[in-house]
């Protein structure tokens, strides 16, 4: 938007183009009135749509476009004579007055309406019917070169073609209607499928849903996610979790079997079969101090244990059973045969205990052997997984400030990625990633990119040693995407390109100084605590499958 150095010079220009005006010509009057008498709008061509697609597009136009005049920035500095008096913007459907001044159609109008019946300008007597359209300063101001509105971009256009190019602009944004942010048109579906906090997502365990803020607070509560037990650090679901603990699991606290009788020792569950076995006499006179508090017609019997220990008198029965016992005449013969019943079930407890021990053996060997089979079904499908790459793999780095932190303080910071194919059948290759300490001696607080070649499914098919051109690239994962790329030849002499005879060959071919670490904060290299590394191999036998990809110059890299 123009601005004025003065009102008064500004007044004093208009009046002046305002005289000319009014003393032009009847031929030129006339064009105008044709002009204004047209169909079509002076930013549209007669050639470009029927005259009454024209019109109604016109219409349309008129109701969405802002009133008053243009509020745009123009590439050079907007001329005194195309600005609105009222409201300083470059005029929108100029309309000229009798007394040669231009203003925006919807100025005058409403200044007629809202003032009076005067020229804002010079006060001259003014009345609506006497508004005519300058169709030639329409023509010349939709002329004039207009930068887009869009931060970012930097296109530039006649203004006639601004409405064009905004709604296919590459940095037109739009809001969320979910989290409020303004997004860019282009990656608003990604933004509202992937990025979004607000976005519905549901939980892989439940199916329940809710938005992805409070993913956290729904995997505390939700009764089907794996939970480690606190005690023997088995996952079970949470709704399990409460069995488990109460009945199978080995290392829960529990109370001795005849905690009802006096012994108060607590153990681990799989302890429980040695303690029984160790303190069998010690339950034993437990049991004999119940069931003689019973045969004495105590209605609340007290253990052993509440006696305050072993009676030592109990041991000597046979001879002072009845001192021991008070005035109270007992029963041996029936205390006897009670003990010998209670002690042959507690034989049969511990036989039934050492089966239940035994079982449990079984299942934890059944359970290892089960999850051995399932992690070899899971490394199958990733390396099936990695065969279906195509020669374009992207390293998720997670928990980057973790390794920043160990290469401030001088720490070994060597990170290798999976393994991934360049096709089916095809290569197996890796990356090495190094964080340069403070204190190396010509890389400091540098990243290190390696290419390592792999023993894979495909190796007695293919030609060695592998030859072909490797795309390395940290990717900016901000909005402008302005990637970090190195491009690079194999070099077929090099140790780290022949077949490899072990796992992973320990030779690697890439950049020692691939990227300074200063250079992450200047763009979103980094993006929840994530670095995105991208690899694209083209072997040379498969070049009818290259991919087109940013230009990139190749610089030298080095055998590390």
């Amino acid at each position: 938007m123009a601005c004025f150095d003065s009102d008064k010079g500004s007044l004093e220009t208009d009046r002046a183009e305002g005289a000319s005006a009014g003393e032009m010509s009847n031929c030129a009057l006339a064009m105008q009135e044709k002009e204004r008498n047209s169909l079509l709008s002076p930013g549209e061509s007669p050639r470009t749509f029927p005259s009454s697609m024209a019109s109604s597009l016109q219409a349309a136009a008129a109701a969405a476009a802002p009133l008053q005049g243009y509020d745009v920035e123009f590439e050079k500095t907007l001329e005194s004579k195309y600005e609105c008096p009222i409201c300083l913007m470059a005029m929108r459907d100029a309309i000229q007055t009798p007394c040669g001044h231009r203003f925006c159609k919807y100025c005058i109008e409403k200044s007629i309406r809202d003032t009076g019946q005067r020229c804002p300008v010079d006060n001259e007597m003014l009345l609506k019917d006497q508004l005519f359209s300058d169709n030639f300063a329409k023509r010349e101001i939709l002329s004039l070169t207009v930068r887009c509105t869009n931060k970012g971009c930097t296109d530039k256009m006649e203004l006639r073609h601004l409405d064009s190019h905004l709604a296919q602009c590459a940095f037109a944004t739009t809001r969320c209607a979910q989290c409020q942010q303004s997004v860019r048109k282009n990656v608003f579906e990604e933004h509202a499928t992937l990025q979004c906090l607000r976005r519905l997502v549901s939980c892989p365990n439940c199916v329940a849903s809710f938005v992805y803020e409070d993913t956290q607070l729904h995997q505390l509560q939700c009764p089907f996610a794996n939970v480690k037990c606190e005690y023997c650090g088995m996952e079970l679901i949470r709704d399990h979790m409460e069995s488990h603990c109460r009945t199978d699991c080995p290392k829960a606290p529990i109370s001795c079997t005849f905690n009802t009788f006096g012994c108060q020792e607590t153990m681990q569950r799989h302890n429980l079969a040695q303690h029984m076995q160790e303190f069998t006499q010690m339950h034993m006179r437990y049991l004999a101090e119940f069931v003689r508090g019973l045969s004495l017609g105590d209605t609340n019997p007290r253990s052993l244990r509440a006696l305050g220990g072993p009676c030592a008198g109990h041991e000597e029965q046979g001879a002072s059973g009845a001192a021991a016992c008070g005035s109270t005449p007992c029963h041996p013969s029936e205390e006897v045969q009670r003990l010998r019943e209670m002690d042959g079930r507690l034989v049969i407890q511990g036989h039934q205990l050492r089966e239940l021990i035994i079982l449990k053996e079984t299942q934890s060997d059944q359970l290892a052997e089960l999850r051995r089979r399932v992690s070899l079904l899971e490394e199958t499908v990733k390396e099936l997984e990695t065969q279906q790459c195509q020669g374009i793999f992207i390293w998720p780095l997670k928990g980057f400030s973790g390794h920043m932190r160990n290469q401030e303080a001088g720490l070994p910071v060597i990170e290798h990625s999976p393994g991934f194919y360049t096709g089916r059948p095809g290569y197996k290759l890796c990356l090495r990633l190094h964080l340069q300490s403070p204190t190396a001696p010509r890389c400091s607080s540098f990243i290190s990119l390696f290419v390592h070649t792999m023993q894979g499914a495909f190796d007695g098919q293919l030609s060695w040693p592998f030859q072909g051109t490797i795309r390395l690239a940290i990717l900016d994962q901000g909005p402008e995407g302005q990637h970090h790329m190195e491009v690079m030849e194999t070099k077929p002499n090099l140790k780290a390109f022949q077949r490899p005879t072990i796992p992973r060959n320990p030779k690697g071919y890439g950049y020692v100084t691939f990227l300074h670490l200063q250079q992450l904060h200047q763009r979103t290299f980094i993006k929840d605590d994530t670095l995105l590394v991208r690899c694209e191999v083209m072997p040379h036998f498969d070049t009818a499958l290259r991919r087109e990809g940013a230009a990139a110059q190749p610089r030298g890299p080095e055998a590390f």
